[in-house]
């Protein structure tokens, strides 16, 4: 059995798969996170879970893994980064260890998307791979970076996390103290300000690519075209992946795979780009799914 939890913001989700693929789920169940609860009760609301899945499943508990935003700081093994604010500065893993009475594995929620997709998802349709990039554009950007199979999370567990590399100057100030991230530019949270600064009107970002006549919204798509071709394709530079596959809610959009993807060809330094940059195929089970398949 493998058993993962993904923990977010707004909700715990957790699975039981019999085998190694997509299609062995045998018990899955989901909680609100309720984080204005504090730490203690987002340890106790994942012990639920626990609880339901092993009567869901009929099976007993024998280790855990966790995705979650956020990392565990490799100078004190605290998490940090959250945006469940409560469980940072904490020891998250070794306590849920003792809640729990069994090893607990924790990793970054875009490390988890990625390794899923690799093993379970996108990745099946490139057996010979060794490498792969994992993109999230959402709410926020992120990466995770898969090599032989397994996370890179490198030494201050920043691995992949390519939305605080710096990308332009106009992106203004980031939550991370810096300026000009890729997050504050081709994020869906940092799209949508844009179109509110040009127009005065709020909308979610599928209403704003939604009118091929709206100029603004025209000026927004060559905007995202132009600095993810501009992002993306300085990750392919220094990385050079077998593969990469964009996930987070900005994946839908189609043009980023034909317009976005002649962007990155012209920002790479090689003649032409042979990356397949392809879809998801595990949608928003990719990170509870990741999370099953730490060790």
């Amino acid at each position: 059995m493998h058993w993962g939890i993904d923990l977010g913001g707004t909700k715990i989700e957790g699975i039981v798969l019999k085998e190694l693929n997509a299609d062995s789920v045998i018990a899955r169940y989901r909680l609100d996170t309720q984080g204005e609860g504090g730490y203690d009760h987002v340890l106790n609301r994942i012990d639920t879970v626990i609880d339901e899945l092993e009567r869901l499943s009929g099976a007993k508990l024998t280790q855990l893994g966790i995705g979650t935003p956020g990392t565990l700081d490799s100078s004190n093994l605290l998490l940090k980064n959250s945006n469940t604010l409560c469980l940072n500065g904490r020891p998250i893993d070794r306590d849920l260890e003792v809640l729990l009475g069994v090893p607990v594995r924790i990793a970054n929620d875009a490390n988890c998307f990625a390794l899923a997709e690799f093993h379970l998802g996108a990745g099946k349709d490139f057996q010979n791979a060794k490498s792969m990039f994992g993109v999230i554009m959402g709410t926020g950007v992120g990466g995770g970076i898969i090599i032989n199979g397994k996370i890179i999370n490198g030494l201050h567990g920043m691995g992949g996390e390519w939305g605080h590399m710096f990308l332009d100057a106009s992106g203004g100030p980031c939550y991370c103290g810096r300026t000009g991230c890729v997050e504050t530019i081709i994020s869906g949270t940092s799209l949508q300000h844009f179109y509110f600064s040009k127009t005065g009107e709020k909308k979610v970002l599928k209403d704003i690519f939604q009118n091929p006549h709206d100029l603004v919204s025209q000026d927004i798509k060559q905007r995202l075209v132009h600095f993810f071709g501009l992002a993306l394709g300085q990750i392919i530079t220094f990385l050079d992946p077998d593969f990469i596959v964009l996930g987070g809610g900005l994946s839908n959009l189609d043009f980023l795979y034909t317009e976005g993807r002649e962007e990155v060809s012209r920002n790479i330094f090689n003649s032409n780009l042979n990356t397949p940059i392809v879809r998801p195929k595990l949608g928003d089970s990719a990170g509870v799914f990741g999370a099953a398949l730490l060790k």
